[in-house]
């Protein structure tokens, strides 16, 4: 073996276990190795330059409106191409469709549709873990900008499927020729609509050119950092995405976050009729021409379950922060008589369908007087609680809840269904996801719906 071969060997272990920038802590000493310097002068460093000479350059009215007309082609790029197409196959395109979108998108430079769904595929399959690479868990600036602009480590991006995509002649074209794309898409089309269409050469350049990709740029950042921030989240809280206006409006439609987490492959963000998606609705009007089909949609009844399952888990949130009584599986068995000896010696307590209740200073505060509540110490008030007297509201029955101090042997049906819980026998309660015992309005066990005259009613 040759000198050079073995130094060519050597050279190739080295960079094999030289540990990755990333892997390295971020000291003063060593910083400006962490930073991709390249995406700081693309991101960064061009639009600058392009501010700087807006100073010097005068905006004219049709500049402006060719420079807003394509931001919204461009930024439909990626959002109707790069991601709902390519990125998650939400519908299928025509090769005229496929083309325009691949060129617009190119012109928005934000990478090749091969890269860029690659990596927002890892993030859906990783989203918020170390494996997303544009994880919002590592800061809202880092998920904007931050992973762009700091070298990432290429093996830690979670691993995902784009054999379709290799398999997609547009991408790969795009893709092997993405140089000539940008800067032809980017830079040079504009530049020449403006200039041949009015002579305005260099405002087309700056303001159609740099200063357009800028901002559509930042607008599809705001879809990592914004939408997973900013929000709320109707359908699934396990993951940072949120639906919000604001980013729908900056982000052409792609602001309803959360719903796009839980049903990826839906070519729609906004499913209600108001809501801002101005992608939806390009994607619906290729339809109509042709362009597109194979639109795909979940079925309304699976996003109602899903909008469900989170008001209820919303709900029993909430629940647990209330205080619902002490659980009648909790409370001791009272023997009737041992019930009527304690108010006899003084406890003011009440028996409302065979649950015990300690009055205490409550019967100051009756709103139906002192009177009529201590007519019922020391008696089965089961009848005059729920009609006989006064057909006591939901917000009464709740309120005697937190008052249960025990059951009475034989009870009605409350010592029987405890009985049965103790012996592990079949009884229907229904809990939330807390374990909680559900209680719906009006379905307090002392709620009686045929009061019935009882013993020991007064």
């Amino acid at each position: 073996m040759s000198a050079d071969c073995i130094s060519t060997a050597i050279d190739s272990i080295l960079t094999i276990c030289r540990p990755h920038i990333t892997d390295t802590p971020l000291t003063k000493a060593n910083w400006y190795k962490h930073v991709n310097w390249l995406n700081v002068f693309l991101i960064g460093g061009i639009p600058l330059m392009g501010l700087i000479q807006a100073w010097w350059t005068p905006l004219r009215l049709y500049t402006a409106i060719w420079a807003i007309a394509y931001y919204f082609a461009t930024g439909l790029g990626i959002t109707a191409g790069y991601h709902r197409l390519w990125a998650h196959t939400s519908y299928q395109a025509t090769l005229p469709l496929k083309i325009f979108l691949a060129a617009v998108g190119g012109g928005a430079v934000e990478g090749s549709i091969r890269w860029w769904a690659r990596d927002h595929r890892a993030h859906h399959r990783y989203t918020d873990t170390e494996k997303d690479p544009y994880s919002v868990r590592k800061g809202l600036l880092y998920s904007h900008l931050g992973w762009m602009i700091m070298k990432q480590n290429p093996k830690r991006i979670g691993r995902t499927d784009i054999s379709d995509l290799n398999d997609d002649p547009v991408v790969v074209w795009q893709h092997k020729n993405y140089l000539k794309v940008v800067f032809g898409m980017g830079l040079i089309f504009p530049t020449l609509v403006a200039g041949l269409g009015w002579g305005d050469w260099l405002g087309g350049f700056i303001y159609a050119g740099i200063l357009r990709i800028f901002f559509v740029q930042q607008a599809t950042f705001c879809v990592n950092s914004l939408a997973h921030w900013l929000g709320d989240q109707p359908f699934d809280d396990r993951n940072s995405p949120r639906d919000h206006v604001i980013t729908a409006i900056v982000t052409l439609g792609e602001g309803y976050h959360n719903f796009h987490h839980e049903f990826p492959s839906d070519y729609r963000n906004a499913i209600e009729w108001h809501q801002y998606d101005p992608t939806k609705w390009s994607i619906w009007t290729w339809k109509q021409l042709g362009l597109a089909y194979d639109l795909k949609q979940f079925r309304s009844n699976e996003i109602e379950k899903g909008r469900v399952q989170q008001l209820q888990k919303k709900i029993d949130r909430k629940r647990a922060e209330l205080d619902w009584g002490t659980p009648l599986e909790s409370l001791p068995v009272m023997e009737w008589d041992d019930y009527v000896e304690q108010c006899k010696n003084g406890r003011q307590l009440i028996s409302v369908a065979g649950i015990v209740h300690d009055l205490g200073n409550f019967v100051q505060d009756h709103p139906g007087g002192k009177a009529m509540i201590r007519s019922g110490i020391g008696k089965d008030a089961t009848a005059m609680f729920n009609g006989g007297v006064y057909f006591h509201s939901n917000a009464a029955h709740n309120l005697l809840s937190t008052m249960r101090v025990g059951v009475i042997r034989g009870g009605m049906e409350v010592e029987i269904w405890k009985k049965a819980q103790q012996e592990n026998k079949d009884a229907f309660i229904a809990k939330d996801s807390n374990g909680q015992r559900v209680v719906r309005a009006g379905l307090q066990p002392t709620k009686v719906f045929e009061p019935s005259a009882t013993a020991g009613a007064a």
